[in-house]
């Protein structure tokens, strides 16, 4: 029973977010409030970690016998994945603007872009040349990789979060199609979303010379 709870509570806070993002709500909303809007992205945050606090140490609060443990060889595995998702957050953090991240930028701005960089912009350089989401991308390692061991409560939320994270890529693709356009499309042409394989399909035959 408790198992269903923790699901619940997981489904209950991913539904939550992923309203507050969706096309349907961003975009009733700026109609609604006009310059207003530009506090939505703040309070979008604020709610998003008030929300999950509670979920995550009720989580803590059932965990029980390890299912699984990085011991082992699989411990150098598990410091590879994790080295991964660090230098995924880092890369996307050169070319994402924390302020607007944070949903600061836009306050003093009174401007809201679906891209997180400081002037708008589409940018497809660097790690963005290589996977459209590296954010996603490595909260998804980390998932997996950020515990020592895994039960069944670490399992379920895992689970939850990865399809979480992967329907709120396709939803943050939907919002940055209807604001980019073509030019958009063409990126998804020559970009993978999460992982890689496009990038690994051009390297793989320049590395094999």
């Amino acid at each position: 029973m408790k198992y269903f709870a923790l699901a619940a509570l997981w489904i209950l806070w991913c539904a939550i977010h992923s309203g507050m993002i969706s096309v349907t709500a961003t975009q009733y909303l700026r109609r609604r409030f006009g310059g207003r809007f530009r506090f939505y992205r703040l309070v979008f945050n604020l709610v998003a970690v008030a929300t999950l606090m509670p979920v995550l140490v009720y989580g803590q609060s059932i965990r029980g016998e390890s299912m699984f443990r990085w011991e082992g060889f699989m411990v150098v595995v598990q410091m590879l994945l994790l080295a991964v998702a660090v230098l995924l957050f880092y890369a996307g953090a050169r070319h994402y603007d924390m302020l607007e991240f944070l949903g600061l930028r836009q306050i003093r701005t009174g401007v809201s872009h679906s891209v997180l960089t400081q002037t708008g912009q589409l940018d497809t350089t660097g790690i963005l040349g290589i996977t459209r989401h590296p954010w996603y991308l490595g909260a998804i390692i980390f998932v997996w990789a950020g515990y020592q061991s895994l039960d069944a409560s670490t399992v379920i939320t895992n689970i939850l979060l990865t399809i979480y994270l992967i329907v709120g890529t396709v939803l943050e693709e939907r919002k940055l199609l209807i604001e980019y356009g073509e030019e958009y499309r063409t990126y998804q042409n020559k970009v993978s979303m999460l992982i890689p394989f496009k990038y690994l399909k051009t390297i793989i035959p320049k590395l094999a010379h």
